[in-house]
């Protein structure tokens, strides 16, 4: 009965063990963009990365649908990527895929960039759906979070990017900035005080000598 016992608490352990490893590498089974926020009117570089391939199978192509709201795209060259690029009717850049040079193996990172621009009318949220196509297989990274719905539930999420109001980031900037200072002007230390205390000090000693050599005259 005992022996029973331990067998079934040992493999409950060793379950659960696993269990706990296997749920964060599925929550992190995704494509990924940095950074997720960008504010109206200005350019950034956005970086598309992933750490695994299809159910084990290396990746060998990225291809990432631009939204609507951008005002341009300039993919990255890099020398482990081949690059292709679709314009749609209106000239702008429809998708971008990214052909590996050699097969991204599963337990590897993978990161792929562009430079995009946004112009004043961009919606609040940028979602760039992704097709990750491996060896054998592909994902489909294209879901959207509802109204309410955590983004994080969802099996595979398109990553998306916030977009703040025009100049929303520098007035944080600077806002902080003038915090900083205002913390360093309150911690700095007050040097008048001191140099006053340090005077009063020189000037106590210096008293004491005459008053020493006075004595020893009088003796």
């Amino acid at each position: 009965m005992r022996s029973t016992t331990r067998r079934t608490l040992t493999t409950g352990i060793v379950g659960g063990a696993i269990l706990a490893l296997a749920v964060p590498a599925m929550a992190s089974a995704h494509v990924s963009v940095t950074p997720d926020a960008l504010a109206a009117g200005e350019h950034g570089v956005l970086t598309f990365s992933f750490a695994h391939g299809c159910d084990g199978s290396p990746t060998t192509a990225l291809t990432i649908m631009m939204p609507d709201g951008l005002a341009s795209v300039a993919p990255t060259m890099d020398s482990d990527w081949t690059i292709g690029i679709e314009r749609g009717a209106d000239g702008l850049v429809d998708t971008v895929t990214y052909t590996a040079v050699a097969p991204v193996p599963t337990d590897l990172r993978g990161a792929v960039s562009m430079s995009v621009g946004l112009d004043e009318s961009t919606p609040a949220t940028l979602a760039f759906p992704v097709i990750q196509t491996c060896a054998e297989g592909s994902t489909e990274w294209t879901q959207l979070a509802e109204d309410g719905e955590d983004p994080h539930d969802l099996e595979s999420p398109a990553p998306v990017v916030t977009v703040g109001a025009a100049g929303e980031e520098h007035a944080a900037h600077t806002d902080d900035t003038s915090d900083e200072s205002t913390a360093a002007d309150a911690t700095a230390p007050d040097v008048l005080p001191t140099v006053l205390g340090a005077s009063g000090l020189v000037a106590g000693v210096a008293a004491l000598v005459v008053s020493v050599l006075a004595f020893r005259r009088r003796a």
